[in-house]
Parts: C-alpha cells; sequence; structure tokens
C-alpha cells in the first residue's frame, strides 16, 4: 500500500512527463484527494472512480482519488502502480484534450463501459 504523498509524486511525475501543451486551459490544474469515490452506478459499492475530469463555473481540472486508487490498486508494486496512475493520467488529459476539440469519444467509451458492467451485474 502506497502512502499519499508517495502517490502525490508519482503523479507528479507522470504529469511532468507528458508535453505541456496537452494542459493548455487546464486552469484548475490537477490534484489528489483522499477520498474513496464510487461511481454513481455502483451497484454494490463495487465501481470506484480514480480519477476524473472536471469542468465547472471554476475551470477545467483533472482531480484523483487516492482512497479509490488504493482501494483497487493498494496490492500492486510501485512499478506497477506507476504504469495504472500513468493510464488513468492519460485517460483524463484525453477527456481534457477532447474537450477543448469539441468531441467526446472517450466519454462515449467511458458510457459503453458502465452499460457492459451493468450487464454483468444483472442490471
Amino acid at each position: 500500500m502506497i502512502d499519499f504523498e508517495k502517490c502525490a509524486e508519482m503523479l507528479d511525475e507522470i504529469a511532468d512527463s507528458m508535453p505541456y501543451e496537452l494542459y493548455r486551459d487546464l486552469n484548475g490544474g490537477i490534484s489528489l484527494l483522499p477520498q474513496i469515490k464510487v461511481h454513481p452506478k455502483a451497484l454494490h459499492n463495487d465501481l470506484f472512480i480514480l480519477g476524473e475530469y472536471i469542468r465547472n463555473s471554476l475551470g477545467n481540472a483533472i482531480v484523483f482519488y487516492y482512497g479509490s486508487i488504493n482501494r483497487v490498486y493498494g496490492n500492486l508494486s510501485d512499478d506497477e502502480l506507476y504504469k495504472q496512475l500513468e493510464r488513468i493520467m492519460r485517460h483524463e488529459v484525453r477527456h481534457h484534450n477532447e474537450y477543448l476539440a469539441g468531441c467526446d469519444d472517450l466519454g462515449e467509451l467511458d458510457r459503453i463501459q458502465i452499460e457492459e458492467y451493468l450487464k454483468r451485474n444483472g442490471k
């Protein structure tokens, strides 16, 4: 299990390794919050939001949820966790860039995955 500070350091390192241009208009920045966030469509509190792209009156931001990350990936080695954090970061940065481009292909893929989850779990 990785601690909050180490997780934040990994996310900073991953963010710094990506081209700066990908963060254009991400005026709310990237943050790590301590809580677990369960997806509103979770049937048995078993579907966790690891990160999300947020657009609101304050701007555009990417938020990671340490509690969710730890719940899902807490048993991984640091190297394996780093790879998962990279995957999540790329996913959220793609949401941001698709929003700037006026499309939502990844959002549609996310919706399909939620529908598949619901079908697998009997709803």
